[in-house]
């Protein structure tokens, strides 16, 4: 299968599904075409790679020029559809040749630099993960003649301005982007690649030694949770957006003590009624469970029969509040502690709380220990 890069970034629709290509696909094939120049000599204007995924494709070069001792070469990032920081962005290889017979490969400007353990990386290391590394490496051996080697650095100029919209800086990646991709296309909203950013971020908590995880389903969520929680170092705050099954899956097999899930009501209401996956599109909120909850509650028949008509989570908690009837939040804390707990096994304690659009607490399970008993 052989594709075809645009030199020129098209316009990104926000809604469409037009695949692009990863950090580490481009930077393979700009490292392909800067050892081929050296060898071969010349100028090229563009250049076939092959894909961690075995794919055939064609990149145009935006710059490519040679001294005769080292040459660079790079491709500007087409990231599709997908709302990727990294969108535009220019992968420059620099190369040299060497007798060594060896492939050494570097980070530059703009590309991180791994400061802590726990990404399976080389502390120390460019922040260039373990598929591109070997894609990168195997396209510059295709072009070299036997016994030579060559050593490749990459660079990504704005790289570490592109590197503050990412969790790089929380994960112990400094001064730049991660050069990234398992197969080498970027799917637009990929439930894949967030469900693996989850893991990772997980796995990184963990490794530093947090026996907290805290679980947050946003960014304001995540604000919330940061200042209920001052105690806790940035690392255990991880925002699991949809994905609250991998989230609490992934935390009870690193063997987490405690699982921490801070969310507001429309996403609590779903997880309350056991599903794993909250996206608007996946599930919807059931406003039969919210109506049981709230009888259980000590709503009146009026007020329940509102919360069934209800349109949103977000309705049924200012009907509810409109009454006096605070203690639904309580219930559907429980109600996502009970669920969660299932599928996190005996290992972590689960703990739910709910927060309005304001950050105040309206709701948490199990309850906060009394003031005397914490003494």
């Amino acid at each position: 299968m052989s594709q075809g890069a645009s030199p020129l970034v098209p316009p990104r629709d926000k809604r469409g599904t037009r695949t692009g290509f990863t950090t580490g696909a481009c930077a393979a094939a700009a490292a392909k075409a800067a050892a081929r120049v050296l060898v071969r000599g010349g100028a090229l204007t563009e250049v076939e790679t092959t894909l961690p995924n075995r794919d055939r494709v064609t990149f145009a070069l935006h710059r490519c020029e040679t001294d005769g001792e080292r040459a660079v070469c790079s491709v500007i990032k087409d990231a599709g559809d997908d709302p990727d920081c990294t969108h535009g962005a220019e992968l420059v290889a620099e190369v040299r040749l060497t007798g060594d017979g060896e492939v050494t490969l570097a980070g530059g400007q703009g590309v991180g630099v791994v400061t802590k353990e726990g990404l399976g990386l080389e502390v120390g290391g460019p922040a260039i993960n373990p598929v591109p590394r070997r894609n990168i490496i195997d396209m510059v051996r295709e072009e070299l003649p036997e016994g030579r080697g060559a050593q490749v650095t990459i660079h990504v100029p704005r790289g570490e301005e592109m590197a503050k919209e990412t969790l790089n800086a929380r994960l112990g990646i400094l001064g730049g982007i991660s050069i990234l991709g398992t197969s080498g296309i970027v799917r637009p909203y990929s439930t894949a690649a967030y469900k693996a950013s989850v893991v990772q971020a997980i796995d990184v908590a963990r490794h530093r030694g947090n026996v907290d995880l805290v679980l947050t389903t946003g960014g304001k969520s995540e604000k919330y949770a940061m200042e209920m929680m001052p105690h806790l170092p940035e690392e255990a705050f991880i925002q699991v957006g949809d994905f609250i099954g991998v989230g609490v899956k992934h935390g009870a097999r690193v063997k987490a003590e405690r699982i921490h899930v801070v969310g507001m009501m429309g996403k609590l209401s779903k997880m309350a009624d056991g599903k794993l996956q909250t996206h608007a599109a996946g599930s919807d909120v059931n406003m039969a469970l919210l109506a049981q909850l709230a009888r259980e509650s000590g709503a009146s028949d009026e007020l329940v029969r509102e919360v069934e008509g209800a349109n949103t989570a977000r309705h049924v908690l200012e009907l509810c509040a409109a009454r006096g009837l605070t203690d639904i939040t309580t219930r559907v804390c429980r109600r996502v502690v009970e669920h969660l707990s299932k599928h996190a096994g005996p290992g972590p304690q689960v703990r739910a709380y709910l927060v309005d659009f304001n950050g105040t607490l309206l709701g948490q399970h199990p309850a906060p220990p009394r003031q005397e008993e914490a003494a």
